[in-house]
């Protein structure tokens, strides 16, 4: 099964193109509505895939982790995705994804796996407010393949962050006020990751807008230059620092990034990228489109930290 991972080198130079591939999977038909969702992840979060190890159970765990499994001598938490979301089915889940971001590693169990999809970041659209609210904000993006099945891509940072329970208000009481006034403009898909970003910079005192997606993010700014033209004031004058995700519908951050370092009207504006794909070659993915600072997600510390240094 590893073997619809492999190529990684060719994924890779997908980034900067607007384009991804995500792999296909489902968790058995829900007996209150008898469908099948089809699921998806983007195969940059994906290390391997697995028929499902010996799980050892744990005491004092979210209902939804059933234990912990052994890789290569690494205890790694096992969720069962249906429990998490909520779907009553019969199917027992046959297949465990290893994923690894935010610099967590952790398994997810599913019913059965697809195969991987090839697509434009234009494609995946941002999911009706109706869909929503039916996954419980667990769904970042969707898209409609030729068949009619509709993909939704899972916020699987949501997943990570209330099942290990890392989302502590501790973790924002040691960031500190910055002490002058200052304007940024941040950019991400996931609700979890807007409302620590948000609390970062509450934190820090410093005033915010954000957008949802890469193209609403490209609008507001283009709004913003506008008006400083009008104003006939450069737009670093009132805005600071552009904070941005990588993977997002309709645009990704990369291409975001690049559109941005190609108008003059945002010189001297840095493009801080924030994202759970941390490794060293998507950090290297975005010094290439002209990202001039990174920062992994969920950590609050080191990303006042970071914005600190450019909030100069």
């Amino acid at each position: 099964m590893s073997d619809l991972l492999n190529n990684i080198d060719a994924r890779t130079k997908l980034a900067g193109t607007n384009k991804l591939e995500i792999l296909m999977f489902s968790l058995g038909k829900d007996a209150r509505n008898k469908r099948e969702e089809t699921f998806g992840i983007n195969v940059f979060k994906v290390r391997e895939v697995m028929r499902i190890p010996e799980i050892t159970r744990a005491p004092d765990m979210p209902a939804s982790v059933e234990g912990m499994v052994s890789l290569r001598g690494v205890l790694v938490p096992v969720i069962d995705l249906a429990k998490y979301i909520g779907i009553e089915t019969d199917c027992k889940p046959e297949i465990m994804i290893v994923t690894e971001y935010n610099g967590q590693t952790q398994g997810f169990l599913v019913k059965a796996v697809d195969n991987i999809l090839r697509l434009d970041w234009s494609a995946m659209r941002v999911p009706p407010a109706m869909l929503l609210a039916e996954m419980g904000g667990l769904v970042t993006a969707v898209t409609e393949l030729k068949d009619g099945r509709l993909v939704m891509m899972m916020d699987v940072e949501k997943v990570l962050s209330e099942t290990t329970r890392y989302d502590d208000e501790t973790v924002f009481q040691t960031v500190q006020p910055l002490g002058r006034e200052r304007m940024v403009f941040f950019v991400d898909d996931s609700s979890v990751a807007r409302k620590q970003i948000a609390r970062t910079l509450d934190a820090m005192q410093v005033k915010y807008a954000s957008a949802i997606n890469g193209r609403q993010a490209w609008e507001e700014l283009v709004k913003m230059a506008d008006n400083a033209d009008a104003a006939n004031i450069p737009l670093k004058k009132t805005l600071h620092v552009i904070l941005t995700d990588v993977e997002m519908p309709e645009m990704d951050g990369y291409m975001l990034t690049r559109k941005i370092k190609a108008d003059k009207r945002f010189s001297g504006i840095p493009v801080l990228m924030h994202s759970s794909l941390s490794s060293t070659s998507n950090q290297q993915l975005g010094k290439a489109v002209g990202v001039d600072e990174y920062v992994a997600k969920f950590e609050p510390q080191k990303l006042a930290q970071k914005l600190a240094q450019l909030l100069v």
